[in-house]
């Protein structure tokens, strides 16, 4: 009995999609079934379009069954296709399959199912375990990300609200944060639109506000890398030169850190639209316009990299000059401490994988980039902000403060009425007792920059 040209779906397929997407998952950051809807939405088009010049009245015509493209064949001719190509992902074996075409049209495909025919076993193909694991990828990159916008944002918060933490350095670290907390939001947003929504239209026509997301997630990630740079140079600036005009550079580090991201995004936007408008614009792996995001940040890691080695070695040499006590444990202590507190500020960890194929332990990189990189928001916020000793000096004066107010205001309002209603007074005391002379507040950026040290 002949079949129409969208008849038969092939059993077994439908169970095999989603486990291909999980395995597709660690080679890009697509939604992982588009490689596979994509491979046979070209095939279905090719045979299609052939099937309009078949004039054939006799026999058995061309057909596409929604997973392979059958040739004309005459009554009688068997016709043996191979496996359609994205069975590869499934298994290394790759089989055939059969049809007769008869007199009352194709047969059914011979040996049945799709997915036994083309050496797909449910019972040996890992396809739990990869689950399991991109699954649990997820899920710690999630609670990475998460505590990492909370942190962020008290951070932000505390070094908006006091005025004395007001410094080019501070300014620095708070527009890292921000680029962080972007990041955050950004890989948020993505996973809910490409992976929680359960539908897969955007693999072929996807909406403006899907692409605009991708566009604002690829600019999070990028600025994020350039603000750690200008961490890094900021930090190198200060050792190195002695004087120079901190208003004047931090433009140039905003330019740097928010500007020059725009410029390549906005050039990989531009292209996408005219050259490779497929998709939602997850698809990387497979794109040469990919490098007009990965070459900066590649730069940037390498750039970030070397500032981390020059500043390492300014260290040693301050730590061994005369002014440094001798005491041999207490340097090599305190290098220690340096270096870890400067590695997650510079994204030290990203240099491990930079230059490594994407297929190079895709595993370990996936846990490493994704998972351990989610917390690196969290560890910046805790070290530079929370455990830094200008902040805490700060909070726990106000901290004084309020509680000497609360007293004393309550105290005197109720001896002294006349007092109470006028704080005029009182206020200049109080202002007066935590005044502190500008020499006093100006400190070293760099000093300020270790004081956990």
């Amino acid at each position: 009995m002949r079949r129409g040209s969208g008849g038969m779906r092939g059993p077994g397929l439908r169970g095999a999609v989603p486990l291909l997407g999980c395995l597709l998952a660690a080679a890009s950051s697509t939604r992982p079934e588009c490689s596979i809807m994509q491979e046979i939405e070209e095939e279905r088009s090719q045979c299609l379009a052939e099937l309009t010049w078949d004039n054939r009245t006799s026999g058995c015509r061309r057909q596409w069954d929604n997973i392979t493209c059958w040739p004309e064949a005459e009554v009688g001719e068997v016709v043996v296709r191979p496996c359609p190509k994205y069975f590869r992902f499934l298994t290394s074996y790759l089989g055939n399959v059969t049809r007769n075409c008869t007199s009352q049209g194709w047969s059914d495909v011979y040996p049945a199912p799709y997915a036994v025919a083309c050496g797909y076993d449910s019972n040996s193909t890992p396809g739990e375990e990869q689950t399991a694991f991109y699954g649990t990828v997820k899920t710690g990159y999630t609670i990475g990300h998460t505590l990492s916008l909370i942190a962020l944002t008290a951070a932000m918060i505390i070094l908006c609200l006091f005025r004395k933490l007001h410094c080019t350095r501070n300014y620095i670290h708070m527009h890292l944060f921000m680029s962080f907390i972007m990041r955050a939001i950004a890989v948020f947003i993505k996973d809910v639109i490409l992976f929680e929504s359960g539908e897969s239209e955007h693999c072929f026509v996807s909406s403006v506000g899907c692409k605009a997301m991708m566009v604002f997630f690829q600019y999070c990630v990028m600025a994020n890398f350039f603000w750690l740079l200008v961490e890094g140079l900021y930090l190198h600036t200060l050792l190195v030169i002695s004087f120079f005009s901190e208003r004047k550079y931090f433009w140039w580090y905003i330019l740097i850190g928010w500007g020059a991201p725009s410029v390549f995004i906005t050039a990989w936007t531009i292209v996408r639209i005219y050259f490779f408008d497929v998709g939602c614009w997850e698809e990387i792996v497979e794109s040469p316009f990919w490098w007009i995001i990965k070459t900066p940040i590649l730069v940037s890691i390498l750039v970030n990299f070397i500032l981390f080695i020059c500043i390492i070695r300014i260290l040693v040499q301050k730590l061994h000059s005369p002014d440094v006590g001798h005491n041999e444990t207490s340097q090599y202590s305190r290098l220690a401490k340096s270096t870890l507190l400067l590695i997650p500020l510079f994204g030290i960890h990203y240099i491990m994988f930079a230059f490594f194929p994407d297929n190079f332990k895709a595993e370990v990189k996936l846990v490493f980039e994704l998972v351990v990189g989610s917390f690196q928001g969290f560890v910046v916020a805790v070290l530079y902000c929370f455990l830094n000793g200008e902040v805490q000096a700060e909070l726990k004066r106000k901290w004084r403060r309020w509680h000497l107010e609360r007293f004393l205001g309550s105290d005197m309002k109720y001896h002294h009425p006349s007092l109470g209603s006028n704080g005029t007074n009182f206020s200049t005391q109080i202002s007066m007792l935590t005044k502190c002379s500008p020499k006093t507040r100006r400190c070293s950026g760099f000093q300020a920059e270790f004081s956990l040290v």
